[in-house]
């Protein structure tokens, strides 16, 4: 039975230069009717959690979330599922620095602009802020990350460097970190202090 990562799947290797006709049946038979697009797999897990957390099913509701593998992407992915493609409606986080990108791919789609929400780093940055240093802290303790965290700061590349920016450092030096605690931070996040730019994409959806 198809299935939403079947969908992602299928996208991303027409997205690397395959055919499209799989991706396109299998949007199909999901009843898909919007493509969520966001930069890598932690976004993923970060929309996937709080959606959850919210008690909505984004594959019930016919809404893919994709992953482009990074920000240039998008011209390629807007082209491939909205109105040039698929004909999709088409949403999305984007970083501050990156919104160039994305109002020329969705201009030249013929998609509107409205869906894309701005994070004012990334996404990353919006969680934790969001959260604040000693909340997480006590996620990493739960994980059993807060020893290598406590190393990690300690590293003389590290003086000097804000305590957000070493935690930014910190997810992204293991493989696989980041996605986990994506989704970890959403769940964790209090329900008057979700990120405007996440709250505005779910709400938009």
């Amino acid at each position: 039975m198809a299935d939403m990562q079947a969908l992602r799947d299928a996208v991303d290797d027409w997205a690397g230069g395959g055919p499209g006709e799989v991706a396109s049946e299998l949007a199909g038979q999901l009843g898909v009717r919007t493509a969520v697009l966001l930069e890598g797999p932690s976004d993923l897990a970060a929309v996937e959690a709080l959606a959850a957390r919210r008690g909505r099913d984004l594959a019930a509701e016919g809404v893919c979330v994709v992953s482009m593998g990074g920000a240039m992407s998008v011209a390629r992915y807007t082209g491939l599922l909205g109105p040039p493609g698929l004909g999709l409606r088409l949403a999305g986080l984007c970083d501050v620095n990156e919104q160039p990108f994305y109002d020329r791919a969705l201009e030249r789609a013929g998609a509107p602009r409205q869906g894309f929400f701005v994070c004012v780093a990334d996404l990353e940055d919006e969680l934790i802020r969001a959260l604040g240093i000693p909340r997480i802290e006590e996620i990493l303790l739960a994980e059993g990350d807060l020893r290598s965290w406590q190393t990690f700061v300690r590293q003389p590349a590290q003086h000097g460097r804000a305590p957000q920016q070493q935690l930014r450092r910190f997810l992204g030096t293991k493989k696989g970190r980041k996605i986990r605690y994506g989704h970890l931070l959403a769940e964790a996040l209090d329900p008057e202090r979700v990120p405007a730019p996440l709250d505005d994409l779910l709400t938009h959806l």
